[in-house]
């Protein structure tokens, strides 16, 4: 018989965390917490936030993965039981050692603060930790795990809105023994109206994460791009399984690659956003409580629910930047898991309607008469839409100088910014009245093949902007947080924060009220 996990107990641990986060609050004054409980001046919240000290020490220092070309890392693992939460809400932390041992416990908000990235909001342990066992192959390559919980957290009331990763570190009984280390990350939602809704997109972290050992959506035997594959939240992230290497992506998703240092940015120029996953936007009220929707990074995966959603809120004013590449481009309605927890897997059924059949001809035609072709078009509601050939790297070359995006960037027809599009991109603009091209050039795969890449903008029903940068690497160009690496992808790479990306970005997000 296999031993059961070890679980604190609710009321214990709970204990123990106001007594961690009463210690931790007590640099605060009793006005400023008062005011927090009560609900702070929307444009005052982050940057309150963001003046609260930053710690030194909430990045992975030791990982150590099962083989050499692996993606989990055993010696401690986990995941939660929600994509995203509620201050007030209850979380599950899911957590596997091997071999047992105890563990410590952190959960760390990023964000600036003072250019650390990320504030320590409690610590706990050592807490006793086991193995738990990996789940079988299912129906359609599924692995879900059933871990029981080991950890159960009610957030606090004062936790803003943000991207937190949980820090699990093993605790060696001798001090000659190493420590190993992984992240659980999850998002704290709220409801107020913000200026600016900054979507994570976890659907494609999940799309791509291959823990245990090759399962995602891209490894099915039959191919890359196989029908009805599916893939589960129920796991924990394994290791980032493209283009390069980087430690901090265990158990993080692909967050801390390409759409932190857009959040950096912000917290750091005190924008008033808050944050979201992916199937948090399956409900237009989610969106339109805000100024302006941001896709950000690599967003490839959607609901078609979310997709109408998003669409309901552009009809109604809502401003939507596209700072990403490849997005809403693989059609993933939600499923519940097998306990019937609703929008846990993800399933692949096919595409939205965006390439032309001499594209899917020419890329995946392998599995065209399975796939549903959405009638939705993504262009529809970004302007622009991934094209053949997919990936690929290239200069963000301005076109249209005279256009207010570019006031104050000094740039004229031709300048570029070397090397800022990649590894996905998006073109083909759409047939949109008002719809404007403001940046165009060159992409290229493996710098041989070459595509044509567009960026855009077009005015929506209600005097709102939707803006599509047409690269996964606009928020390079924003910042370079702590711990963050520079891609390198198909001959290509970004060269990090550059003034012109900055005070684009700022132009627009002026011209949305933020």
């Amino acid at each position: 018989m296999k031993p059961r996990p070890s679980r604190l107990g609710r009321r214990e641990f709970l204990q123990a965390t106001a007594a961690s986060a009463a210690a931790l609050a007590a640099s605060e004054s009793h006005a400023q917490q008062k005011s927090r409980a009560a609900g702070p001046r929307r444009r005052s919240l982050i940057a309150e936030e963001n003046a609260r000290p930053g710690s030194l020490d909430w990045q992975l220092t030791r990982v150590r993965l099962d083989k050499t070309g692996g993606h989990r890392a055993p010696a401690i693992e986990g995941y939660c039981s929600r994509q995203s939460v509620k201050a007030g809400e209850t979380l599950d932390f899911m957590i596997s050692v091997n071999p047992d041992a105890k563990f410590r416990f952190e959960i760390f908000r990023t964000g600036y603060y003072g250019g650390r990235g990320a504030r320590l909001m409690m610590s706990e342990g050592p807490i006793p930790g086991t193995k738990q066992a990996d789940p079988p192959v299912g129906e359609n390559r599924l692995r879900e795990c059933k871990w029981a919980p080991v950890i159960s957290f009610k957030i606090p009331s004062v936790w803003p809105s943000g991207v937190y990763l949980t820090r699990l570190t093993t605790v060696p009984d001798k001090a000659t023994e190493p420590y190993w280390q992984s992240y659980i990350i999850f998002i704290v939602r709220d409801d107020r109206p913000a200026d600016i809704l900054f979507q994570c997109s976890d659907n494609t972290w999940q799309a791509y994460n291959k823990w245990p050992d090759s399962y995602s959506l891209y490894t099915d035997p039959r191919g890359a791009h196989a029908v009805g594959t599916e893939v589960s939240f129920d796991r924990p992230y394994g290791k980032y399984a493209q283009i390069y290497e980087h430690p901090l992506s265990i158990g993080s998703g692909e967050y801390l690659l390409w759409e932190f240092p857009l959040a950096y940015w912000l917290e750091q120029h005190g924008y008033d956003v808050t944050y979201c996953s992916n199937v948090d936007c399956l409900d237009a009220a989610q969106i339109t409580r805000c100024k302006t929707f941001l896709s950000v990074g690599h967003d490839e995966y959607w609901d078609v629910r979310q997709y109408d959603a998003v669409k309901s809120a552009i009809n109604s004013g809502t401003h939507a930047l596209w700072l990403c590449g490849n997005s809403v481009f693989g059609r993933t309605p939600f499923k519940p898991s097998s306990s019937g927890q609703a929008n846990r897997i993800l399933q692949r059924t096919g595409i939205y309607a965006g390439l032309t059949d001499k594209e899917v001809e020419e890329s995946i035609s392998v599995f065209t008469k399975d796939w549903k072709r959405d009638p939705r078009n993504e262009a529809d509601i970004m302007g622009a839409r991934s094209i053949v050939p997919f990936n690929g790297g290239g200069d963000w070359v301005c076109t249209k100088p005279d256009h207010w995006i570019f006031e104050g960037t000094g740039m004229k027809k031709g300048d570029s910014v070397r090397g800022l599009v990649g590894w996905e991109h998006h073109g083909s603009p759409a047939n949109i009245p008002g719809l404007e091209v403001v940046a165009e050039g060159t992409v290229w795969r493996g710098g041989t093949t070459p595509a044509h890449w567009t960026a855009t903008i077009f005015p929506g029903p209600k005097g709102n902007l939707v803006f599509n940068a047409a690269t996964i690497w606009w928020p390079q160009g924003l910042s370079t947080p702590p711990g963050h690496i520079l891609p390198w992808s198909h001959w290509s790479r970004p060269h990090g924060p550059d003034a012109r990306v900055q005070r684009i970005t700022q132009n627009l997000l002026k011209r949305c009220g933020a």
